[in-house]
């Protein structure tokens, strides 16, 4: 019994003595969560830890190469590309990492979102003697790091707030369509309509009526996007070949006023759209032997005019060709708002194309972008005359299979300095922009000049069409992995006629040279991973 008791007061003592070591072990902590998936905004947002919104890392990396044109597949249409001369380069390169983040926090006031994409890039622009080049392709932000090792720069593209349907900073126009200037294509440089797609500083306003129907307005900053120039025709030669006249817009004196309404449906988008632009000259003459940035106030400057333009844009959905097809086309019309119809993602070209001739030196075609032109004096034009155009671009997309797709795109554009059909070289007196910058042509271009045994007559009209027509097609191996080939051609259709001896942009010689339409095509190769 003895033994008994002192087994069982052993076990026991063993029990507590268990029970109170088990009651000193650590309890395990429970896992902290760092991040949650946030599932209100779609895929790849997720909560900043410690607060209620969600933010969504992005972008891609993206090295593409044009042969026979510039960057972003602009075609060989001015500058050294244009002439062909020694100095251009057969191909350009250019690598970017873009970035983005977006931001979204459920209010009382509805969703406030923030957005910025910038963009890191390099790319060999340029070429190897800049101070004997015609020039065009050796501008822009950061050009003398382009071409060196470790050089490149930073770009931003979008930077806005939204909030309670309103947009501050900087983001498309409430002008543009969803695609902007990219019905099909990946060149930026497709013509016959408006193209912001890396943003403009603007404040613009939506309200949704429900059902997919939209209205927005909005004021846009002009000065980068929506300008393209006003010559005053008293300053001949100040673009080589054209020898026409001189920028001379005046500082920015009021935003542009643009609006839309929009339906956007499972079948597609119909949109219009309407944008109201102030043209403004700086002064009327050049001071006696002034360069152009010193003109004289005593003289005065022409009245500022009200512009503007119109759109109407259609995409197509569930096409019966195939899943994921679609037509995107938009049309539009320019009254001294003409970077709303010749619209690129950097500038508002002008054109200076050189080709084969079977008399002269060589051909050339060319025609200047303007919103506006104005001669100085009595026997002026009386003012700014605001240019025309019209222009009209659209693809047709089709996926043959989840890996391979392609697009057939085009446009058409249109620009025209009206004025009779007798305005020629003899209108210095006519008061229409045709007569005025024909007068200015000729001050430049004698239609009787004589080099040697050479000698040109030629009929003047500053009017001229551009066409484009382009095939891309994709290869996507693996999601989010794609690989582009994209053929472009680009047809000047000018307006002069016959042949001129003149002094053209170096290297090109003072020669005889023929009015002529011309020609050029480019491949665009890409390849990009989206992340």
């Amino acid at each position: 019994m003895a033994t008994k008791n002192l087994i069982l007061g052993s076990a026991a003592a063993l029990l507590l003595t268990g029970g109170a070591q088990a009651a000193d072990l650590p309890v395990k902590a429970k896992a902290v969560e760092y991040v949650r998936i946030c599932s209100l905004y779609g895929a790849g947002f997720f909560y900043i830890p410690g607060t209620d919104t969600c933010i969504k890392l992005g972008g891609y990396l993206r090295a593409d190469t044009t042969f026979n044109g510039g960057a972003h597949g602009a075609p060989a249409w001015n500058g050294d590309l244009g002439q062909q001369n020694r100095f251009r380069d057969y191909f350009l390169s250019r690598s970017r990492m873009a970035l983005t983040v977006d931001t979204r926090t459920a209010t009382e006031y509805g969703v406030v979102r923030t957005f910025g994409h910038g963009n890191f890039q390099f790319q060999n622009f340029g070429n190897t003697n800049p101070a004997g080049s015609v020039g065009t392709q050796t501008a822009g932000l950061g050009s003398a790091l382009l071409s060196t090792a470790g050089g490149g720069y930073v770009a931003v593209e979008y930077l806005f707030i939204q909030f309670a349907g309103f947009t501050f900073g900087k983001s498309s126009s409430a002008y543009s369509t969803p695609w902007n200037g990219f019905p099909g294509n990946i060149s930026a440089n497709l013509l016959g309509g408006n193209n912001t797609d890396t943003g403009l500083n603007n404040i613009q306003y939506t309200a949704q009526f429900g059902n997919g129907v939209s209205a927005s307005i909005g004021l846009d900053d002009p000065t980068v996007w929506t300008r393209t120039a006003v010559y005053n025709l008293s300053i001949p030669a100040a673009i080589g070949v054209n020898g026409t006249g001189s920028n001379a817009y005046a500082g920015m004196h009021a935003p542009d006023i643009v609006g839309n309404i929009r339906v956007d449906q499972a079948w597609g988008v119909l949109q219009f759209s309407a944008a109201a632009h102030e043209v403004s000259g700086s002064y009327n003459t050049l001071a006696a032997g002034a360069a152009p940035n010193n003109l004289s106030e005593i003289n005065g400057h022409p009245d500022s005019k009200w512009g503007g333009s119109v759109m109407a844009a259609l995409q197509i959905r569930n096409l019966p060709t195939g899943k994921g097809d679609d037509i995107k086309l938009d049309v539009s019309y320019a009254r001294g708002h003409t970077k709303n119809v010749i619209a690129t993602s950097g500038g508002s070209p002008s054109f200076s194309t050189f080709g084969n001739s079977g008399f002269a030196y060589q051909s050339v075609g060319f025609g200047a972008t303007t919103d506006g032109v104005y001669f100085p004096g009595a026997a002026g034009t009386g003012g700014i005359q605001l240019t025309t155009a019209w222009g009209v671009r659209g693809a047709f997309s089709h996926n043959w299979n989840p890996n391979w797709s392609s697009s057939l795109f085009g446009s058409y554009s249109s620009v025209r300095y009206d004025g009779g059909a007798n305005d020629n070289i003899n209108g210095l007196g006519a008061t229409t922009a045709k007569g005025a910058y024909c007068a200015a042509f000729a001050a430049s271009h004698p239609g009787q000049a004589a080099v040697g045994n050479q000698a040109g007559n030629y009929s003047c009209n500053p009017d001229f069409n551009v066409s484009q027509l382009g095939l891309i097609t994709r290869w996507v191996p693996v999601k989010n992995l794609t690989f582009s080939a994209e053929a472009q051609w680009f047809h000047l259709d000018q307006k002069m006629s016959g042949s001129s001896v003149f002094t053209a942009t170096a290297p090109k010689p003072t020669a005889l040279y023929e009015f002529k339409d011309q020609n050029t095509v480019l491949l665009q190769l890409r390849a990009q991973r989206n992340f």
